[in-house]
């Protein structure tokens, strides 16, 4: 990347604008508010008056009317799926106004941002308005999908040239880790490193660095890996299901697999992308991005997927179905079922998977290679000119577009060798830069030694880049090796004498293993270490015990074992809650059940952003055994004000229908709401971070010499606590809300909130709880509509309402 001069620059991000509020402004917007920052949003006036607002008697110069557009598209925040915002809350700090009333007020704002229609005219108008409002030393970006950054700055003042840049998000911006950061040659070295910093830190993004060249980099290789499956379906005669049910997670590529993706971009949305690349390149990359015929065909019928409500797939009732491109009806969904893709069910990741299906004489096998074959050759072809690297290259396809692998590391996967060779027989031409890598020696585009992960680059193998906030448990365990180990965890060291335990069994589910490795590991930690972490890197940190294995405790009726393991549960508890060194959990994603009961007892808890926490037991005919009911009730009791009478009752109801109606958390934000999480604990901006804040929590503690929390007895409501507790779930039954189990279930759990039979406001110790619990627990899971849940959802994945 060029050197740029060092300017006058804003010190901190304190108020943005956001100027364009449709979906993506807006959005952008939102997860400018989800991280706590102010952001004022613009957007054109309407020129005509809609019928209410003539009913109403107001004209085209109202503040209303003016705002109308901004403010419809500020509203549709609090209703989009997936929500744009972490907390419903977060919307007061966007405020609206219009680009003809408000263009002062930019400013105000230490970053602009510009998300307005993909036209490079009118992109360049609204910086020239935008040039004579700001502030000297604000940034201003672009978020464009492809458009030029270099072209939109000309004409600009000086100023605004050194701070100006492309950003572009990945939709939706609040869940897509990717931004693709596009300086100019003018941009100043100073934004571009504190941008870096402030998207990675405070935005949570992954940022990759991308040439101002057509569609960056991810939608550039994104668009013709698309284009090339769309073309290879029609040519091989496959239906679209069948597509989709090879490029899927089969290959480590999302659900939404290749024409699913595309209902949900919409086809028009697509097309105009791959417009883009077709205006600005020439010769055979031309013809591929020419707008297929078949595309073409379902704009003109206003099928453009799933905001039009049909488009390659189509939905009656329960049923999908999918588009037969030739008769332009739609059928009932077919899957491709070939030797090679049984072969690689076999298999345990995705890499083997992928190359025992390439390789396969059958149809899956021959669809994947002139898929990938083409695609990688591209990619080879254009690697250095969209981009400074291959490491780029393949975080962007990672971050963007949910490959589990980029380009290059999926070659690996294939065998460079192997595959270049099978090209090359095939008459298809390899780029010089990759042939002349093999014949010196590299065999790989990445390697590892010692610990440490290397990409090819220019003839020689260099470091992969990464954030040293981001700590990676797989290259951590081949440096260091693994303390102690069985199947469900390790204990790794993670440096400065802290400890990390790392769930690994089968979807984390808890069972004795873990419980096992929790109970070495504070031992461990006790005599060695300066506290102890908790996380792992899995898809979630932990949905819940395995209950598979105890349902088939139950229906040999083996309640000795059960009473056992849960006693063993709640002692694995107690002890993270009483551990003399500090310990800090680490949660992301699903934290369901027990992924909550190991997270509340925690001396604190450091919570990804996208942490989807709750007790959920009742979905399968439960409640929590692990001491689950017991510290979140105690947890919102502490985070009472001190000195200041509250009522009981409240607490115990607030716990009982939190655990009653299965409340999961959409954020950590909501965790927060929901009481899973106290104002102690801490929430990542970047997931990517969560560890490494964990564990610097670790040393804060230790070193401000922690002492574990003394014991002491805890008030309930009891028996008119618990009258209140079940009058209410009697009117949901009542009502029709919950089902006679349902009731009978509450019944049990209200029991346990309320603290059995003792008076109101009874002082009880822990253990007398954790009793109530395992007793409520281990007399359901020797019902038979229990075991009828459990046993629906290892079956179906869903609860049961029986």
């Amino acid at each position: 990347m060029c050197r740029r001069g060092k300017n006058a620059l804003v010190k901190q991000i304190n108020k943005a604008a956001v100027i364009g509020s449709g979906v993506m402004g807006s959005s952008i917007a939102a997860h400018l508010a989800n991280v706590g920052i102010p952001t004022l949003l613009l957007d054109i006036v309407p020129k005509e008056l809609t019928e209410e607002e003539r009913t109403k008697g107001l004209t085209l110069d109202h503040p209303i009317v003016r705002n109308r557009i901004v403010e419809m598209n500020r509203k549709k925040l609090l209703k989009q799926k997936p929500a744009p915002l972490m907390a419903k809350e977060n919307i007061e700090l966007i405020e609206t106004g219009n680009l003809a009333d408000d263009l002062d007020r930019l400013k105000e704002a230490d970053w602009i941002i510009e998300v307005v229609v993909e036209n490079l005219n009118v992109k360049k108008s609204v910086f020239e308005k935008v040039d004579q409002y700001r502030k000297e030393g604000s940034i201003v970006s672009s978020n464009t999908s492809g458009i030029s950054i270099r072209a939109m700055a000309e004409g600009r003042s000086t100023d605004f040239k050194k701070h100006f840049l492309g950003t572009h998000f990945f939709n939706p911006p609040r869940y897509l880790k990717l931004l693709e950061m596009i300086p100019t040659k003018d941009t100043s070295e100073d934004v571009i490193n504190y941008m870096k910093n402030f998207c990675e830190d405070v935005l949570g993004k992954g940022v990759v660095f991308a040439k101002d060249t057509p569609n960056f980099i991810a939608n550039r290789i994104g668009t013709y890996g698309l284009l090339i499956t769309l073309e290879e379906m029609v040519k091989g005669g496959y239906s679209v299901g069948e597509v989709d049910s090879v490029t899927g997670p089969l290959i480590g590529r999302p659900k939404s697999a290749t024409f699913r993706t595309l209902d949900v971009v919409g086809i028009d949305t697509f097309i105009h992308v791959a417009n883009n690349v077709y205006e600005q390149v020439d010769g055979e990359e031309k013809k591929i991005f020419a707008t297929p015929k078949l595309l073409k065909e379902m704009v003109d019928r206003g099928w453009l997927g799933a905001k039009s409500g049909q488009g390659f797939y189509l939905k009656k009732g329960k049923e999908i179905f999918e588009l037969n491109p030739e008769t332009m009806d739609y059928e009932p969904r077919k899957k491709l079922k070939t030797a090679s893709m049984e072969m690689a069910k076999q298999q345990k990741g995705s890499k083997g998977k992928i190359k025992t299906v390439i390789y396969g004489d059958d149809r899956a096998g021959k669809l994947l290679w002139n898929i990938f074959a083409p695609t990688l050759l591209y990619t080879g072809q254009l690697a250095y000119e969209i981009a400074d690297d291959i490491q780029a290259v393949d975080d962007a396809m990672k971050w963007g577009f949910g490959w589990e692998m980029g380009p290059f590391e999926t070659w690996d996967v294939i065998g460079l060798e192997t595959s270049v060779q099978k090209m090359k027989e095939q008459g298809l031409e390899v780029p010089h830069w990759i042939e002349e890598m093999i014949e010196t020696g590299f065999k790989t585009f990445y390697k590892e030694e010692n610990g440490k992960r290397y990409f090819y680059h220019k003839g020689e193998y260099k470091q992969v880049r990464q954030n040293e906030k981001a700590i990676h448990l797989q290259l951590l365990k081949k440096e260091k090796g693994v303390i102690h180990k069985n199947t469900g965890a390790s204990l790794i060291d993670i440096g400065d004498e802290v400890a990390l335990l790392e769930f690994h069994s089968k979807n984390n589910a808890i069972g004795l293993d873990i419980l096992q490795m929790i109970n070495k590991s504070i031992e461990e930690v006790e005599k060695n270490y300066k506290g102890l972490v908790i996380a792992n890197e899995g898809k979630n940190f932990c949905v819940g015990a395995n209950i598979a294995l105890m349902l088939m405790e139950a229906q040999d009726e083996n309640f000795f074992e059960l009473d056992i393991v849960i006693r063993q549960f709640q002692q694995a508890m107690m002890n993270i809650k009483y551990s003399s060194k500090p310990v800090v959990v680490a949660p992301h994603q699903m934290t369901l059940g027990g992924g909550a009961e190991v997270s509340l007892p925690a001396t604190r808890i450091q919570a990804s952003p996208e942490t989807y926490m709750g007790l959920v037991e009742v979905g399968v005919g439960l409640i929590p055994g692990g001491g689950g009911t017991k510290e979140l009730y105690s947890k919102l009791l502490n985070g009472m004000p001190k000195g200041v009478k509250f009522n009981l009752q409240e607490v115990a109801n607030r716990v009982f229908e939190t655990i009653a109606m299965a409340k999961v958390s959409t954020s950590a934000k909501e965790a927060q709401e929901n009481g899973f999480l106290n104002e102690l604990d801490g929430i990542s901006k970047n997931p990517d971070h969560r560890i490494f804040d964990a564990k610097q929590l670790v040393l804060n503690l230790y070193e401000k010499g922690y002492t574990p929390p003394v014991k002491k007895k805890i008030p309930v409501v009891g028996e008119t606590g618990y009258a209140t507790l079940l009058l209410g779930a009697q009117n949901m039954h009542l009502s029709g809300y919950i089902s006679d189990y349902d009731l009978h279930i509450a019944k049990k759990l209200a029991y346990v909130v309320a603290g059995g039979k003792v008076p109101y406001g009874t002082e009880v110790d822990e253990q007398y709880l954790l009793d109530l619990e395992r007793e409520a627990f281990l007399s359901l899971i020797g019902e038979q509509k229990t075991q009828m849940r459990m046993q629906h959802m290892l079956l179906k994945g869903k609860p049961l309402r029986n």
